[in-house]
């Protein structure tokens, strides 16, 4: 056997019967789920309990995030927004069309993570546009971290479901 094919032997590329996959899957949405806006969920339960300096740091914060994340966007976005395009409907196609696990995989990564930053980046736009300051932030914050678990907890359950029929109709024997 060549070196390649020890390589992919070891790595296995069927992604939905890899452990490793499903680690992905939940560090990520976990790490989405904390990390709003780039700004840690427990500052914003710091911030309602003791006020004063937590509160301070939290819209500060929040708002050198916001603003660099719309800098980013301002320079950038079509770049971005072009290149992640062409990214995920060459990972479509090639894992729907043409039935590439890996691709598969990846695109279900992808895909949810996508609707997050924009929602993300719709949030960053109102705090900025609105300067919300204070309880209206961490109101907001909360707001959108349940939105990013609602579509973690959606886009688990859809990549559950298709990893179980991938791994089914492969069979067990491979």
């Amino acid at each position: 056997m060549d070196l390649g094919g020890r390589i992919f032997e070891l790595i296995d590329m069927r992604s939905f019967s890899n452990l490793w996959y499903w680690i992905v899957l939940a560090a990520m949405w976990s790490s989405l789920s904390h990390f709003v806006l780039g700004v840690p969920y427990d500052m914003v339960g710091r911030a309602r309990k003791h006020a004063g300096q937590e509160m301070d740091d939290l819209n500060a914060l929040v708002h050198i995030k916001a603003r660099r994340m719309l800098m980013v966007y301002d320079r950038a976005g079509t770049w971005i927004v072009a290149g992640l395009s062409f990214t995920l409907s060459m990972l479509l196609f090639l894992g729907f069309w043409f039935g590439l696990e890996f691709a598969q995989a990846v695109f279900l990564l992808m895909a949810p993570a996508m609707i997050v930053t924009f929602l993300r980046m719709q949030f960053a736009g109102r705090i900025i546009d609105n300067t919300i300051q204070g309880t209206a932030l961490c109101d907001a914050i909360t707001r959108n971290r349940f939105y990013t678990q609602l579509i973690g907890m959606i886009s688990v359950f859809v990549t559950s479901l298709w990893g179980m029929y991938q791994n089914l109709s492969i069979g067990v024997l491979g």
